[in-house]
């Protein structure tokens, strides 16, 4: 006995099946990872040894007296706490200035996004030889006005700097589009029935251009977060050094994710890696839902 179902039955029918295909697909590469990287954080699990024993919570006992792993979340919160602001506010500026571009303004946007598209380790290079330390095309152009060679990527104090200026500059095409985007959706009779009611350039900034970038801005915030927590390659090939290892000088600029990366192949320790990684994770969780609450204000309009 064959079933009949109705057009309107066969139509959620394939569209259940069409739904499945996707969130199967997330499951198996999303959910399944995740939860099978909490299991191995609970185990001492070494590559190179056949034994797996069950330790409970001692992988993140030692992750929270491990002077690396507490250096690497300093310096992913200065990666944070620099690139995030920097670069939003220089895509807001540079959105801003190209909504009053009239000719050539996919030019522009085209130059401005290019950054992006470009390859990471390929501008990570670039960026390493301009800060050379002699011959660097940097300290040239300084030299120009007097001053001496920099060390940059030799010093504890500038290194993570220079990343943090490659990871800008990388992804402010990404937010600019974005801003842009957002700046070309709010009415211009908005802006019109400020200038009668004689509102400034900033005071229609503040009260109306702000306000209807807020979901934008919310966007734009914590996916810059997130990104910035995840940074990896730009410290791998900027700072690398012999044989590998990057992060230098001092570990001065090595990220959680790089130091991830040591823990579970270079040295072999998937339970420990995978214990940072749990980590990781939450702090993304938390960070993200902070921002989220604090930045998703409703207005009146």
């Amino acid at each position: 006995m064959k079933l009949k179902l109705s057009i309107k039955g066969r139509q959620s029918m394939w569209a259940y099946i069409f739904i499945s295909v996707p969130i199967l697909f997330f499951i198996c590469i999303r959910i399944v990872p995740t939860l099978y990287a909490f299991n191995v954080s609970l185990h001492k699990w070494d590559l190179l040894s056949k034994e797996k024993p069950f330790v409970f919570l001692d992988n993140f006992k030692e992750l929270f007296h491990d002077e690396v792993f507490l250096a690497a979340l300093i310096n992913t919160g200065k990666y944070i706490l620099f690139a995030v602001p920097i670069g939003l506010v220089l895509s807001l500026c540079i959105a801003l200035l190209l909504n009053t571009v009239t000719k050539g303004a996919s030019i522009y946007r085209m130059v401005v996004f290019i950054p992006y598209v470009t390859s990471v380790v390929a501008v990570s290079w670039v960026w390493r030889w301009m800060f050379m330390k002699q011959g660097g095309v940097v300290n040239n152009i300084i030299g120009l006005f007097g001053i001496g060679n920099q060390p940059f990527l030799d010093s504890t104090s500038q290194a993570i700097f220079v990343v943090i200026s490659n990871v800008i500059w990388q992804a402010l095409g990404f937010y600019t589009i974005i801003f842009l985007a957002g700046v070309k959706q709010i009415p211009q009779t908005y802006y019109e029935a400020a200038k009668i009611d004689g509102a400034s350039p900033w005071q229609r900034f503040r009260n109306i251009t702000i306000p209807m970038l807020n979901p934008t801005i919310v966007y734009l915030t914590v996916m810059a977060s997130i990104q910035t927590l995840q940074v990896f390659t730009q410290v791998f090939n900027i700072t690398s050094g012999g044989q590998g290892i990057a992060g230098g000088p001092l570990n001065s600029t090595v990220s959680v994710v790089l130091y991830i990366y040591q823990l579970a192949f270079i040295n072999y320790k998937m339970g420990y890696a995978s214990a940072a990684t749990v980590v990781l994770f939450v702090i993304i969780l938390c960070i993200s839902l902070f921002q989220m609450k604090v930045l998703d204000k409703k207005y009146d309009y």
